[in-house]
């Protein structure tokens, strides 16, 4: 257990957090391995560059993260005070969220399982 008082300990857990600029999209709609492959495309570049790859890439999955990095870069602005201008992708991932479990009648009176996957999907910023 952790010792002192309750504020002291919460003023020590706040002094370790992290202060980049950052936006999270919770229960997407998008597998993690599909929404992968635009997030690799998109890792460390600045954030212009970004939004021009994420414009012309034909996945599903780019029209969302584009709205999110949209998002980002928001916060940075107005929370954090930042230029848009020197931002820049330090990180972006994709966790595994709830799959909905869904079913789907076959021949003879089977039934196949359909499972329809969900992820949580974070965007950092840092100045360069």
């Amino acid at each position: 257990m952790a010792k002192g008082h309750r504020s002291q300990i919460k003023r020590e857990r706040n002094a370790n957090k992290d202060t980049r600029p950052s936006a999270k999209i919770s229960y997407a709609r998008i597998p993690v391995q599909k929404a992968c492959f635009v997030l690799d495309a998109i890792r460390g570049k600045d954030v212009e560059t970004a939004i021009g790859i994420l414009a012309y890439n034909p996945r599903y999955a780019s029209s969302v993260i584009k709205k999110l990095l949209e998002s980002a870069i928001a916060n940075a602005e107005n929370n954090n005070h930042m230029s848009a201008d020197k931002l820049y992708i330090a990180e972006c991932y994709a966790n595994q969220g709830p799959t909905m479990k869904r079913v789907q009648p076959r021949a003879q009176g089977r039934a196949y399982r359909i499972l329809k996957r969900t992820s949580h999907i974070t965007i950092v910023l840092d100045e360069r």
